[in-house]
């Protein structure tokens, strides 16, 4: 017998609805600075009810009928991702090095790197449920079949996400597929190899980044990207070039102290404010006390859908919720911690509160799928607790 509960998950709509009302005072903040011509809060707002149709468009769709769809969904972002590559300047123009963005006259500018995002959680979801359906009784090679299934999937996008190239976004890729790995009942005999191998990478990476950058320059790492990392390494050194945006981002948040620093004072100029950088701005505005609040928002956001994954019964879903999970967890150590120096820079927005109608699409649609989730989940009376 189901229990008699409404299916409708209100603590998720109210976590968003305080999400929105951030976002609207921060970017409402930023624009105090004077060096935009545009009004981001209005097209927020826009954004917003726009990102609520989402919600609700995927909330028709069940569970079943999605994963029929992924394989589309995976499809339809390489070939976003290969024709932005190929379209003429006029369509997809650089910026500041990268051509990650379509120029759609009337709306502003699209980045499909981000709906790579959800692409691949739910082909990831799908690869590991439909693995374990078919191989009952996994051994190594077993797991090895699904590590490459996952594998392949996964670095054929980063292969032409780096063609823009978009280092952000290819992270955010490995976190979503080592945030599966984890969940996928892949041995550990497994995945510990791996995961000292990738540390073994990245620490090669940053010796060669400190002592050796000639190499890099060699493979093809640019220059600016290998400055981001000498900014970060030394701000100070570097706040009239390169750390320019991470001295800006500290020294706000600094002066924002414990509740926040008064209007009269003045704002620290900061570049981006309303996108990357809107953490700096709440850090200054509302001090320890509002950035506080808003990682705890999004503790309060991360363990409810934790716990919808631990409830459902559905392999599938309980993956995406690990996937969706990771993504927003990722994103949000990620750029709070490039605004107080204790990562690199490299352009990740703040998920539901950063201006980005791309972004923002991306996470409603994310959220969305824990909606559906959430709105299809049933429980019986006679159910283990």
């Amino acid at each position: 017998m189901e229990k008699n509960e409404h299916p409708f998950d209100f603590s998720l709509v109210f976590i968003l609805f305080l999400f929105s009302i951030i976002s609207f005072l921060s970017i409402s903040t930023a624009q105090e600075f004077g060096q935009y011509n545009e009004n981001f809060l209005v097209k927020q707002i826009a954004w917003y009810i726009v990102g609520c149709g989402i919600i609700l468009a995927v909330m028709y769709f069940d569970m079943e009928q999605i994963e029929r769809m992924q394989w589309f969904a995976y499809g339809f972002a390489m070939l976003l991702l290969i024709f932005l590559i190929l379209a003429p300047e006029s369509i997809a123009r650089p910026v500041n090095g990268a051509k990650s963005w379509f120029q759609i006259p009337g709306i502003g500018s699209l980045q499909p790197s981000e709906l790579s995002k959800i692409a691949l959680i739910l082909t990831l979801s799908h690869l590991i449920s439909a693995h374990h359906e078919k191989y009952g009784l996994r051994d190594l090679k077993s797991d090895f079949l699904l590590l490459s299934k996952m594998g392949l999937a996964t670095f054929a996008l980063i292969a032409i996400i780096m063609q823009q190239p978009d280092l952000g976004t290819s992270l955010v890729l490995i976190a979503i597929f080592s945030g599966l790995i984890l969940v996928s009942g892949i041995s550990w005999k497994v995945i510990v190899p791996i995961f000292l191998f990738m540390s073994t990478v990245g620490c090669l990476l940053i010796y060669f980044i400190v002592f050796q950058p000639d190499i890099l320059n060699i493979i093809g790492v640019k220059q600016y990207q290998l400055g981001r990392i000498y900014a970060w390494l030394s701000p100070e050194e570097f706040k009239e070039g390169d750390g320019y945006h991470l001295y800006q981002s500290m020294l706000a948040i600094g002066s924002g102290l414990i509740t926040g620093k008064e209007a009269s004072l003045g704002n620290v100029h900061l570049p981006e404010g309303h996108t990357d950088f809107i953490f700096s701005v709440i850090g200054e505005k509302y001090g320890f006390v509002g950035a506080s609040f808003v990682i705890s928002l999004y503790f309060l956001l991360i363990y409810r859908i934790i716990s919808l994954s631990l409830d459902v019964k559905d392999p599938f879903s309980s993956y995406i919720c690990t996937g969706v999970i990771s993504m927003i967890a990722f994103h949000v150590f990620q750029n709070a911690g490039m605004t107080i120096g204790l990562l690199p820079i490299t352009g990740i927005p703040l998920p539901f509160i950063s201006y980005g109608g791309s972004s923002m699409i991306s996470n409603m649609l994310a959220l969305g799928l824990v909606f559906s989730i959430s709105f299809r989940n049933k429980k019986y009376f006679f159910d283990r607790e």
